[in-house]
Parts: C-alpha cells; structure tokens; sequence
C-alpha cells in the first residue's frame, strides 16, 4: 500500500490512500451471518411518572400483601410465552414461561402467545390458469410462532393476517401455473408455496411448516374431455397388448405343431390329454368326436410317406 505526501503550508501530511466504497454489486460475505433485527427494549429513558406508579404499586402490594399476593403468581403453560409489557414498555428478559413469573399489580400488562401448530385451512380459491382456464383450487396452511415477541409488537393480529397473506398468495402463485402443472407438479408448487409465504410472514416472528394443495376442480366439460381421453387411451393400450398376447400365442401354436409333426404319437398324447381335462371339468358327460384318432395317424402317416 503506498502513501502520498504533500506540503500545506510549511507541514508536510501524509495521507492514506482511501479505500474504495463498497458497491451493491460487491457481495456482502457476512450477509447470512448478520442476526435477525431483534425489537428494541427500554427505547429512550424511563419516565418519571413510571417511577411514581412503580413505587405506588409496590406500596399497594405491600399493604394488602396478605389477601392480594397469591393474584400476583401467574401460570405458563409449557406450550405458551408471556410478553410482559411494565407502563407499556417491553419487559427485558425476553418472553416469560413456561412455569410461574411475578406480575406487578396496576402496572404490568401481559400478552399470551400460543407456540403449537395451528392448521388453517383457505377458502376455496377460484383463479385462471395462464392456459385460460378457471378453476377452483382448495388447499390448507400449517404454521406456528417462532418468535412470541415480534408476533406481539409487529402485527396487531398475527393468525388473521397469516391468513389473509395465504389466500392472496396461493391466487397469485397459482394463477402463474398451466392445468397439467396443477394436476402433475403439486409437491414442487407446495414447496414454492411454503417459501414464498415463509419470507413473507418472517417479520413478523411467524414460520410457515407446509402448504398443501388438497384438491383441483376442473370445469364439468373439462373433465368429460380428460375421462374421453383416458378412456381411448386404455382402449387402444388394451387393443395393443391383445394384438401382441395373439402374435406370441400364434408363435407357440406354431412351435407345438412342429413338434407334434416330429412325433407320430405325440397327437394320441394330446388327445388323452384333452379327454382329461374335460373329464375333470365335467365328470358326468358323454364325448362324441367327428373323427377318430386312427384316422388321424392314417392321414399323418400318409403325409410322412409322400414327404
């Protein structure tokens, strides 16, 4: 790194070279590392008129302490937080519980945070595909509270206004989509789903768990089509797999008449055969046959000697 010098007057400075700015086009290498901006606590100095509450309500509380302790012991359960606010200020220490925490009498106020997982299901959702057609798209939201205080100070209601963001973004993510994409794609368009709405509803301390899609309803007329083709496309599929069980048949048949031709006794053979398996279908019945089996070894004997 190399200095520059220059001569003001009579006293010589020596100057560092400046750095160069950094850009929005440099990446930040600490970018993932920096933490999530946390609500400020205490913002500003506390006020006198706090201190004489405070001290009021700390004398009220030892007065009557005998009958008026035991309402000062709140209960948390172990699925619960408490964000306490003391004059309207956010209480340090982040959210209380789960247990037993002290509440100052006339002075603390304190809001209970559910953290279990909370399954809504949206509305059926009418939209038009980008291949022009309108469908009605049902589908549910799983999400819990990761941070009880953001989802306290940073949105007045955090369950409606999760839900309300859910609605509109299925409608536009969806709206994006062709019919086939709906109907073959649905685990990758959740999975969009899931980390759209989970950018979105970050600030305010709230994690998307799952989006999924539970149904697509297509218009009666579409849906004739779609069975009118799945219908030929079996029948030609059922055509195609007969066609080839008579070729492989007509293969076999031919094999086994080659091989009975080598052996003149082969055809006795398939005759008793036959007789068997008829005997054992129906026992009480009479077989007439046309021809007799010695006929048939006279014409196969025939043919032996001219060949």
């Amino acid at each position: 790194m190399s200095t520059e010098v220059y001569t003001e007057g009579s006293t010589e400075v020596e100057m560092e070279p400046a750095l160069p700015e950094p850009t929005s086009c440099d990446p930040d290498p600490d970018a993932d590392a920096k933490p999530k901006p946390k609500p400020k606590e205490h913002a500003g100095p506390i006020s006198f008129p706090l201190y004489i509450m405070w001290a009021l309500s700390v004398l009220l509380l030892l007065v009557s302490a005998p009958f008026t302790i035991w309402y000062c012991f709140k209960k948390v359960e172990e699925h619960m937080r408490v964000i306490v606010f003391r004059g309207g200020r956010l209480l340090p220490g982040g959210p209380k519980g789960p247990g037993i925490f002290f509440q100052i009498p006339c002075l603390d106020d304190f809001v209970i945070v559910d953290l279990r997982t909370v399954s809504y299901k949206l509305p059926p959702q009418e939209l038009i595909t980008t291949d022009g057609v309108t469908i009605t798209v049902k589908a549910a939201v799983f999400y819990h509270v990761e941070d009880p205080t953001l989802a306290t100070i940073r949105v007045e209601d955090y369950n409606y206004s999760t839900e309300l963001l859910s609605a509109s973004t299925v409608r536009n993510v969806l709206s994006t989509k062709t019919v086939s994409e709906l109907l073959n794609d649905r685990e990758e368009i959740a999975k969009d789903l899931r980390s759209t709405l989970d950018e979105a509803t970050d600030p305010w301390g709230v994690e998307i768990e799952r989006v999924e899609i539970e149904d697509v309803c297509l218009p009666y007329q579409m849906r004739l089509g779609m069975a009118a083709e799945a219908v030929a496309s079996q029948g030609a599929r059922a055509k195609v797999i007969a066609a080839e069980a008579e070729q492989n048949a007509s293969h076999a048949l031919k094999e086994a008449a080659d091989t009975i031709a080598k052996s003149p006794h082969a055809l006795q053979l398939r005759y008793l055969q036959a007789l068997q398996t008829i005997w054992a279908e129906k026992k009480p019945s009479t077989i007439i046959l046309p021809l007799s089996v010695d006929f048939l070894s006279g014409c196969l004997n025939k043919e032996e000697s001219s060949n």
